[in-house]
């Protein structure tokens, strides 16, 4: 799916599974790692982060936000981006 747009809305209690590929440089030339974490939504929300960004809303980078309670109960906060998939679970 890629990074979060305003048509995809995530609610709190809605199961999914999100994987997101992680970029590893080992031996010089770049491979990604997939890592998924499944879990429930808790909310989903656009954030700007501390960082400076020229013509953006505030003139801060936002990032779409997503935290997910996973069955052990463990929260986890996952920033999505171009190389995030989100799969909604049945």
């Amino acid at each position: 799916m890629g990074s979060m747009s305003t048509e995809a809305i995530y609610t709190p209690g809605m199961r999914v599974r999100v994987t997101q590929q992680v970029p590893h440089l080992g031996n010089g030339s770049p491979t990604f790692a997939t890592a998924p974490v499944e879990g429930e939504v808790v909310k989903y929300t656009q954030a700007k982060t501390g960082s400076w960004y020229a013509h953006s809303r505030d003139h801060k980078l936002w990032l779409d936000r997503l935290e997910l309670r996973k069955p052990d109960g463990e929260l986890v906060v996952l920033n999505l981006d171009g190389y995030s998939h989100v799969e909604v679970l049945g």
